[in-house]
């Protein structure tokens, strides 16, 4: 399982890499591999904004339906199109082509409140 260091991370087992203004939001290795294969992912928020901890979209597995939660208040600007057609990139790359949103930051300084990589595997006993 990988947790890259570059990263932020939530305790509902989000990630988000900010370049400039623009955030990228996906979920991480750990909660793919959870939610076993991954068939489906429904971002019905794009051009929203959208508060940090609300849901911005679920993800549908073989067995169960799961929320996603923005990590950080935000715009969502784009949503990962390649996933409507193969969704399993999510569990593939979760970090790299399963990629699921893009958003533009409300408040950058909430980025400095989310867990380190250090600090996600601690949570997730790795």
């Amino acid at each position: 399982m990988t947790i890259p260091d570059s990263l932020k991370y939530t305790k509902d087992h989000e990630w988000i890499k900010v370049e400039g203004n623009i955030a990228t939001i996906g979920i991480t290795d750990f909660a793919q591999g959870e939610l076993g294969d991954i068939v489906y992912v429904d971002i019905n928020s794009v051009g929203q904004e959208v508060g940090q901890h609300d849901v911005f979209g679920t993800v549908e597995a073989v067995k169960t339906v799961s929320d996603l939660y923005m990590p950080v208040a935000g715009k969502v600007v784009e949503f990962n199109k390649s996933l409507e057609s193969a969704p399993e990139k999510v569990n593939s790359d979760p970090y790299g082509d399963g990629w699921m949103v893009k958003i533009e930051l409300k408040d950058a300084a909430q980025v400095s409140a989310l867990l380190t990589a250090a600090q996600y595997k601690e949570l997730i006993g790795k």
